[in-house]
């Protein structure tokens, strides 16, 4: 799957062909807007090849056409996908590379975006009112804090790989524990496992030590 602002080069067989035959191609983007990049000839012309920037995420249309001997149209629509990685508005805790020595395999295309929203999950449900040193970004500095968000982020996402993205299996998370508090989401007596969030996830935050990062709220939604 291409990922947006990458250039890649598009490909169109034409099995019949002779010196007559000629190619068009013509890229729409999700916008509607149109480009006409020239293909080029391949293969004593068996196969035709344009360079194609993906500027924007989205479907793009492709529509060749095909003139002379093998005359014919073919339309494409290729699915492109957010440049991964790309920085959002909050703090990623972990990058696609920390994921890849994480997993011990290659991560999954969607790995930027899914980094970002497991680190937005660790700032909403976990880390509202810890207290911790920072930088001016709002970063942890003790090297210890940082690798216990940096493998909190990656066991969610690890996590999500195994049973879907935020998928909550058997309810949400209460009365799970780390440091001095006490997680519990959701009410009543018909209380669930934490199945919402990774299991390791919680270790991961449970082996920074307590003189580094204080959990002192009892959050709920």
């Amino acid at each position: 799957m291409p990922v947006a602002g990458t250039q890649t080069t598009a490909s169109l067989a034409v099995p019949i062909h002779d010196g007559t035959t000629a190619v068009s191609l013509i890229v729409t983007s999700p916008s509607g807007s149109v480009s006409t990049p020239a293909p080029t000839a391949v293969d004593g012309g068996a196969t035709w090849t344009a360079p194609v920037t993906y500027t924007v995420a989205g479907v793009w249309g492709l529509s060749w056409t095909v003139t002379g001997t093998g005359a014919t149209h073919e339309h494409q629509l290729v699915s492109v996908a957010p440049l991964s990685g790309a920085p959002g508005d909050g703090r990623v805790y972990a990058t696609t590379t920390d994921l890849a020595a994480y997993l011990g395999a290659a991560p999954p295309v969607e790995a930027g975006r899914l980094l970002e929203r497991a680190s937005e999950l660790l700032d909403a449900d976990f880390l509202l009112t810890a207290i911790y040193d920072v930088d001016c970004a709002g970063r942890p500095t003790h090297p210890l804090v940082t690798a216990g968000f940096r493998d909190a982020v990656c066991a969610q996402v690890e996590f999500w790989g195994e049973v879907g993205e935020e998928t909550d299996i058997s309810g949400p998370l209460q009365g799970a524990q780390i440091g001095s508090v006490n997680l519990q989401f959701g009410a009543g007596a018909n209380r669930a496992s934490p199945s919402y969030y990774a299991p390791k996830l919680v270790r991961a935050l449970r082996t920074i030590p307590s003189e580094h990062i204080q959990f002192t709220v009892l959050a709920s939604c």
